[in-house]
């Protein structure tokens, strides 16, 4: 069984930087359910390369126990939020997120859907 959840961040056609957007997004939404539920949770933000596209992916789980359902609509709220703003409104919230405590993780580049949930994938984030 898995501790954690995986969510499709669906973004708009036409967007300059795609990749920034994903991982602001991913952040920041990972960052405030952190905060809201005042417990440890890990997150990678995904660009997972196919053979002719991309998508990029939400990947959070808690160190120590399964998450509960709760979670993943509290998540995908955050989410919603989020998306309806501007590029530039994402990264003044992104940078103001960052001076409080927001420790980013980059966007990972990968090549196929990995196993997500064997520990790793996990190792190289704290």
């Amino acid at each position: 069984m898995h501790r954690g959840l995986e969510i499709d961040l669906h973004l708009s056609h036409g967007l300059k930087n795609e990749n920034f957007v994903a991982e602001a997004l991913g952040n920041l939404a990972a960052y405030e359910l952190q905060r809201q539920r005042g417990e440890p949770l890990q997150w990678q933000v995904l660009r997972v390369e196919e053979s002719h596209h991309h998508h990029f992916r939400l990947v959070v789980r808690h160190p120590a126990r399964p998450l509960d359902i709760g979670l993943s609509h509290a998540i995908r709220k955050a989410l919603d939020d989020l998306s309806d703003e501007s590029e530039e409104e994402l990264s003044r919230r992104f940078h103001e997120a960052r001076a409080q405590g927001l420790v980013p993780t980059p966007l990972r580049h990968i090549h196929e859907s990995p196993d997500l949930w064997q520990d790793d994938f996990w190792n190289h984030i704290g």
